[in-house]
């Protein structure tokens, strides 16, 4: 089972559940070094989100170009990213009105300037380690727990069919952190630090027979040859 990161998003644009061009071309490139390589796979599987779904048919257009075989993408929204929009709109601000470093980091973390993706990661950083920790909730935001089931169940949905199957699934680096951990056996913080080193369009590679899942690889980028080609957000 391959595990693909979308393309790199339009993160800090007015929508942000697209491709942004360098996503675009790092999609193509990856269906190109497939072609290539005449990598097959049984089974396509994507999640719902915009991203995910156009890194998909972006793979799926160069196989059709050259007259090599996809199988059609089966939606499984297991497979979609935890709800970072809704942690910044609701837990952040908790957090800030309660704890003065945070509420600095976060209002650092607006506005535009050469070093605005570091600053948002700061913040992010803080405030996502408190959702794993339990530390932060709302009705409106999917708990870390519940993130994590969803993952483990998306895991089982295509495992389950058995083994002695090529298949990729496209999703998030949240996810990808998640199955890590999950074939690791590793404890929760290890999903959310895994996540952070996850790049646009990687690929991260795992064995699978009956409920045993064993990583492989992770975090390959072999399609992108040039660094400047090469993201995280």
């Amino acid at each position: 089972m391959t595990l693909v990161r979308h393309g790199q998003a339009t993160a800090f644009e007015k929508i942000t559940d697209r491709l942004s061009p360098l996503g675009e071309t790092q999609s193509t490139k990856l269906a190109q070094y497939w072609i290539r390589n005449q990598v097959t796979f049984d089974e396509v599987y994507t999640g719902s989100l915009v991203r995910q779904k156009r890194t998909e048919e972006l793979v799926a257009e160069e196989y059709d170009a050259a007259g090599a075989h996809w199988p059609a993408a089966q939606v499984l929204p297991e497979l979609n990213e935890y709800e970072a929009d809704r942690v910044i709109r609701y837990l952040a601000p908790a957090l800030a009105t309660r704890d003065e470093e945070f509420r600095r980091l976060l209002e650092a973390s607006r506005g535009d300037s050469p070093d605005r993706n570091r600053r948002f990661q700061r913040m992010f950083e803080a405030v996502m380690s408190r959702w794993v920790a339990g530390a932060l909730a709302a009705p409106e935001v999917e708990p870390w727990t519940a993130f994590r089931e969803r993952v483990r169940c998306g895991l089982r949905r295509i495992v389950s069919r058995g083994s002695g199957r090529r298949v990729a699934a496209f999703t998030s680096g949240g996810f990808i952190g998640v199955a890590v951990q999950i074939a690791l056996g590793a404890p929760d913080p290890s999903g959310l630090e895994v996540n952070w080193r996850v790049r646009n369009s990687s690929l991260t590679e795992f064995l699978f027979s009956g409920e045993r899942l064993s990583l492989d690889s992770f975090n390959t980028t072999p399609h992108l040859d040039d660094p400047a080609l090469r993201s995280f957000r």
